[in-house]
């Protein structure tokens, strides 16, 4: 008998994926935590019945939520990472050797426990001696902070459960505070394309805008997430996400599947459908 993992992307579409071994399942004080061996995508991560990130595509993702803003200001020092229980975004922040200090503050324990079980390299930057860990709410964390990160990357859940508070104008007044003058917020901002999805697009762009000088949107294709039409939010207090400082961000030479220069400039043209829904 075959088994599949089957995901409700909305009303009236599936997502389903083969698998071949179900890994690992149990329950933290927060959320279910599945982990399935697949053919076709490596190992799968799943959070209360959502498919968060596989082996196969994880670095689309990953690479877009880190390297657009390293490449918008190479020099930044001191990054606040909240959620990435899973090691990605933190695995590409360590190529930067200029980075001298990243807060990872992920409320959920048994994931970051079970990531690194089951996904080893992907948690690799774990180990850098710059990097910090903190098990609890990114929400209270950010209030004790004031002028002090570069950027914050907020690389969270979907807005409800875990990450619901991750979404709130509240939060976002808190992370323009704990930034410095040159500060840079980036967050995942959800999928544009399917109807249920549209206001919480709209909503969370509409707080952006209302606490930075500066808010606006890039995409990417990420083949597993509903539609494969993804969004990321950036919010700054100086710089536009188009200031590419593209000599110093090469200096650092990073290999990447999926990032590149030219794919920076073009993640801010967006289509009309998306412009008109966040005027």
């Amino acid at each position: 008998m075959d088994l599949w993992f089957c995901e409700n992307h909305c009303d009236g579409v599936k997502f389903q994926i083969k698998i071949d071994q179900h890994l690992y399942s149990g329950e933290s004080d927060f959320q279910k935590i599945d982990i399935f061996q697949t053919e076709e995508f490596g190992k799968i991560l799943i959070l209360d019945g959502l498919l968060m990130l596989t082996e196969k595509d994880e670095f689309i993702y990953h690479e877009m939520i880190t390297h657009i803003p390293m490449a918008v200001n190479p020099f930044v020092k001191k990054i606040l990472v909240i959620g990435a229980g899973d090691g990605g975004t933190v695995k590409r922040l360590v190529q930067y050797d200029t980075i001298e200090e990243i807060d990872v503050v992920e409320i959920d324990k048994l994931v970051v426990e079970k990531c690194i079980e089951y996904f080893p390299d992907l948690t690799s930057g774990f180990d850098d001696k710059r990097v910090s860990i903190k098990f609890e709410d990114g929400l209270k964390f950010v209030r004790k902070k004031s002028n002090y990160y570069d950027l914050i990357i907020v690389d969270s859940t979907d807005p409800f459960g875990p990450g619901e508070g991750l979404f709130t104008k509240e939060f976002y007044g808190n992370c323009y505070k704990a930034l410095n003058e040159n500060g840079i917020l980036v967050n995942q901002h959800e999928s544009p394309f399917y109807n249920e999805y549209k206001d919480i697009v709209k909503k969370t762009h509409q707080k952006l805008a209302l606490t930075f000088p500066i808010s606006e949107l890039y995409q990417a294709h990420i083949p597993t997430y509903p539609s494969g039409h993804w969004l990321f939010g950036f919010a700054s207090k100086k710089f536009n996400g188009t200031d590419i400082n593209e000599a110093e961000w090469l200096k650092h030479d990073i290999k990447c599947k999926y990032y590149n220069i030219d794919l920076h400039k073009g993640a801010f043209a967006l289509p009309t459908y998306v412009k008109e829904m966040i005027k």
